[in-house]
């Protein structure tokens, strides 16, 4: 009979995006008296990073820690979008069970079936929580149904089919094992005693050689890079002498410099470590994720974590537009190199790939928020840079060419379901369910190349008047679908001349399309600043000065009224992009242009372009 630690568990929060992992983990830490009664704590405490916290999303993997009675339960609060999911994977790793948490009105989301997979391949013990059991609407026994249909649909054993549900509501602390809401406990305990009783507790087998595996990273400017990770065997000591198993096969030899533990949100130092134990490591300068740590005389490293490849890539320059260096602080090839490869050290889902020109490199991630993420982060921080398109990745399966192909949930109202099943036919969509909520919503479900979405968020908000929900994950790879598939139809209006646009420059073209700058907005020649009601691109003067006169109108000008600009985040931007633009992103601002700014030179290119396709 193998000895277990039955003082220890180890649990990873997995969900769809917004189903409330980190408010739940936040109610955990509080009932567990984690906090002083007199300390200060934010809502979704969890989220530190400041993106995180505006964008009200996970970004990163986070590891705490809480004691309940006796017993110390590790929780790691995972992402809940796709395009993060390589940290999703990795944790996977680190745990002995999930907690599934399923939103009661909208059930079971693209992602719950990425993330539960993950869980489901590594055979983790699962518990279902049926989270904001206090909504307009829940339905949380249908939810049930729907967890052990998708359960059923992803091969789960019959071990992980009997999963204890745990109906709760997070934002205000109640959790309860019926369904009905009028019964719910006032406080979290039956979630603790489920968890308890139906997490495996990890293995002691603290006398055998050591075995840690890094799952993550982290950098502090004191000791330097940090490895976080599982002890699977043995014991860690501060000082120790031991092997890091490298990825390539090599082997190094180093010193446990520090080895922290977690107690709630604080990382602290510890002294000794034992098999099933989340700890961080510092002491080797180029620790990677998932290699072994080891001790010097029984070299053995665990396998290594697979993690799933970029889907998305896209071309990063340094920015050659004419206003360049005006507001960035760090705008050197050298600099923003610099940055990516340190990305690289923390990120393991991205790539960093040279090209022909030394101010170029291609950066692949695993979807648009994945790399907006980076973009937004790299700017904030004094970076100045130009972005081309995003791209798919295609690649060769069995010698067919492939491009990875997303599974699309859209939540809309009856009305408009016409229009998105016309939308997703335009990009290739292939309809695989539609279901009538019965409260005049209809959820659809499709098949669609990955670039048939890219840039089609505003579209979708367009057609379902901000009433839709739309979802996407990676779901697999298949042959290129022939044609054009999506991609913007309309033609952009382009600055003539460098200067301020003028409201009066604005409004004579006004006419033309949707304008994207407002007056005083400096603007350069080829610089985009509308989108054209037409097909093709219209070069236009947005600062065209009014000519003064000595004759003035007494009733003109006071009639006159400027339509509102249409002013795009850093998503937008790189979603509008066509594949002869680039989007120019500095700590100030973001503008989109033509690769070509001259305007006879572009249309020599057009006609170049033309004539080679003929």
């Amino acid at each position: 009979m193998l000895k277990k630690r039955q003082d220890l568990r180890n649990i990873a929060i997995i969900a769809h995006v917004d189903h409330g992992k980190t408010t739940l983990v936040d109610q955990l830490l509080r009932q567990a008296g984690t906090f002083r009664a007199n300390e200060h704590i934010e809502e979704r405490a969890m989220d530190s990073n400041d993106l995180e916290r505006e964008r009200g999303i996970t970004i990163l993997a986070k590891n705490t820690a809480i004691h309940y009675e006796d017993k110390r339960i590790n929780i790691l609060d995972t992402p809940g979008h796709a395009d993060f999911g390589g940290e999703v994977e990795r944790i996977m790793k680190m745990v002995d069970g999930v907690l599934l948490v399923v939103d009661a009105y909208e059930g079971c989301m693209p992602q719950t079936r990425f993330v539960l997979k993950k869980a489901l391949e590594q055979n983790l013990t699962p518990i279902v929580v049926v989270n904001k059991i206090d909504r307009d609407f829940a339905r949380p026994d249908e939810v049930v149904d729907e967890v052990v249909d998708l359960f059923i649909e992803l091969g789960a054993n019959e071990d992980q089919l009997e999963f204890p549900v745990v109906f709760a509501s997070a934002m205000n602390g109640t959790a309860s094992l019926d369904s009905n809401p009028a019964n719910q406990e006032e406080n979290m305990k039956s979630l603790f005693d489920t968890i308890i009783e139906h997490i495996p507790a990890p293995i002691d087998n603290s006398e055998e050689p050591l075995q840690f595996q890094v799952a993550l990273l982290d950098y502090n400017d004191y000791v330097g890079r940090i490895g976080v990770g599982r002890i699977f065997r043995g014991t860690m000591k501060v000082g120790q002498q031991v092997a890091l198993m490298k990825v390539d096969g090599s082997v190094k030899q180093f010193r446990v410099t520090k080895l922290f533990g977690y107690i709630g949100l604080k990382r602290q130092e510890i002294e000794e470590a034992k098999a099933g134990d989340l700890v961080a490591v510092s002491g080797m300068e180029d620790i990677n994720v998932g290699e072994t740590v080891c001790p010097v005389e029984h070299e053995e490293a665990l396998p290594l974590l697979r993690i799933d490849e970029p889907t998305l890539q896209m071309t990063f320059l340094v920015n050659n537009s004419p206003f360049a260096g005006r507001e960035g602080k760090f705008i050197t090839s050298r600099k923003i190199e610099e940055r990516l490869r340190s990305q690289l050290e923390t990120d393991v889902s991205l790539r960093v790939d040279n090209t022909d020109s030394p101010d170029a490199w291609i950066v692949s991630g695993r979807g648009e928020l994945h790399l907006s993420i980076l973009i937004e982060n790299m700017r904030r921080e004094g970076y100045e840079l130009q972005v081309s398109k995003p791209e798919v990745i295609i690649k060769d399966v069995d010698g067919v060419r492939s491009e990875p192909v997303e599974r699309v949930q859209i939540d809309v109202p009856e009305e408009y379901t016409g229009s998105i099943m016309e939308s997703m036919g335009a990009r290739k969509g292939e309809m695989l369910d539609m279901v009538n909520n019965g409260n005049g919503q209809v959820r659809l479900t499709f098949m669609v190349p990955a670039r048939g979405l890219i840039g089609y968020t505003t579209e979708f908000l367009t057609l379902t008047r901000g009433y839709g929900i739309l979802n996407h994950t990676f779901d697999c790879y298949q042959p290129v679908h022939a044609g054009q598939v999506g991609g913007r139809r309309q033609g952009v209006l382009v600055s003539l001349d460098t200067g301020k646009a003028s409201q009066y420059g604005i409004m004579q073209v006004e006419d033309r399309g949707v304008i994207f700058v407002e007056p005083g907005t400096e603007v350069y020649a080829g610089m985009i600043v509308g989108e054209h009601t037409r097909e093709n691109d219209l070069t236009v003067n947005v600062v065209k000065m009014k000519q003064q006169t000595n004759i003035r109108s007494a009733t003109k000008d006071q009639t006159s009224s400027m339509k509102k600009p249409r002013l795009m985040t850093l998503e937008e931007s790189l979603e509008y992009l066509n594949d002869d633009e680039f989007c120019e992103v500095t700590p100030e601002s973001i503008r989109l242009r033509k690769k070509i700014l001259d305007k006879s030179e572009r249309e020599r290119a057009a006609k170049k372009k033309k004539s080679v396709e003929a």
